[in-house]
């Protein structure tokens, strides 16, 4: 790598080194995070999440600490630099919008806009009134907006700070279900088209499966894991292999889709393994995830029946990992597909009467219905 590679790296990167120390709670962390895309921060409840933003912000002042964002120093105690919150170019989401409720929705826009000198703004009320589908509540008050369009008004105007970064404190927590699948299509829009940074804290895998690059997962106070999302989510050393909805992320490219039967095929990495699934027609070549979860996969050690079975989906699979789950009859068996990491919650007793190994060749059967896009 070139050195002017090299610092053009270094400087598309967060940095974030934390010491804070109360008598009941010990935050300690060196992470050093993607400049760009969204980094989810997960963890039970007690974990740190919430101070770690509140460090990124300058809500809280750590003992001892570095923060650079893509080469801007916003903390160094070392060197006694701290910048106030007023003065760190972010932009912050919390769970309840609060938006102003004597103004119109478009004036509480222009408050976020306003904050930012004209020739400083790297988002305009235009574009970001697009980007979060708002554009047809400009004039209304946020006493008449539901759950989720107070949420995606908040977003919009945090937005319009034109933020260096974007922290995201669990900005779906309040909503119910069907709010939450409203709101996370335009989430995953600023992931594609803004180049700004997000960190997102959430406690809810199908949100950072979903939506995240890259994955902290915090434990009491510390990084137990940080890494990319489709590596960290397929750990069988950490908690999230075992929980009750455990799944892993693959990408590949839209191949074709199927009009007589609604169903979409996916490559993914490698060119062997393509997966089909029930989905709207999208252009070939696009890019796209799916998440896949443990609990759905089944393994066979032979294809032979698979004319005889209603799943579509039969991977060829290395095995290169078991453990044992929270419950004794079960485990979780570590997949590789041509490169791409699987996970199966299937029985001991299908372990043992397959008498499946760690390095055999197998077969991974996942139902197109059971595919989440």
């Amino acid at each position: 790598m070139s050195e002017l590679a090299s610092q053009r790296d270094s400087a598309s990167a967060i940095e974030a080194r934390f010491l804070v120390d109360h008598h009941d709670f010990t935050l300690d962390l060196d992470l050093t995070l993607p400049g760009r895309g969204v980094t989810a921060i997960f963890g039970h409840s007690g974990s740190g999440k919430t101070t770690l933003l509140r460090c990124l912000a300058g809500l809280a002042r750590p003992k001892q600490g570095k923060l650079v964002v893509n080469g801007e120093v916003w903390l160094d105690t070392e060197r006694d630099i701290f910048l106030p919150t007023h003065k760190r170019p972010l932009g912050y989401v919390f769970q309840e919008a609060s938006l102003f409720p004597h103004l119109s929705v478009q004036k509480n826009l222009r408050y976020g806009l306003e904050r930012v000198p004209a020739a400083q703004r790297r988002v305009d009320l235009a574009q970001a009134a697009e980007l979060l589908g708002i554009g047809q509540l400009l004039e209304r008050m946020p006493a008449g907006l539901s759950g989720g369009e107070r949420q995606r008004v908040g977003i919009a105007r945090a937005l319009l700070t034109s933020p260096r970064l974007l922290l995201l404190d669990e900005p779906l927590a309040s909503l119910d279900q069907k709010r939450k699948l409203e709101i996370l299509p335009y989430l995953e829009r600023l992931h594609d088209e803004l180049d700004i940074p997000m960190l997102y804290v959430s406690h809810a895998p199908e949100e950072v499966a979903r939506l995240a690059d890259h994955l902290v997962l915090l434990e009491a106070g510390r990084a137990l894991a940080s890494g990319p999302i489709a590596d960290t989510l397929a750990r069988l050393d950490l908690p999230l292999a075992f929980i009750d909805d455990a799944s892993v992320v693959l990408e590949g490219v839209v191949a074709d889709h199927d009009s007589r039967y609604g169903l979409l095929s996916l490559m993914l990495p490698g060119n062997r393994a393509a997966l089909k699934f029930v989905h709207a027609p999208l252009d070939a070549g696009k890019p796209m995830r799916i998440t896949v979860k443990a609990r759905d996969v089944s393994l066979m050690t032979g294809i032979y029946e698979h004319e005889f079975s209603s799943v579509l989906n039969v991977l060829p699979a290395k095995v290169i990992e078991i453990a044992d789950d929270a419950t004794p009859a079960q485990v979780v068996v570590r997949l590789d597909v041509d490169g791409s990491p699987l996970l199966a919650r299937i029985t001991r007793y299908s372990i043992e009467r397959l008498e499946i190994k760690v390095g055999m060749q197998v077969w991974a059967q996942v139902k197109a219905v059971s595919l989440l896009a």
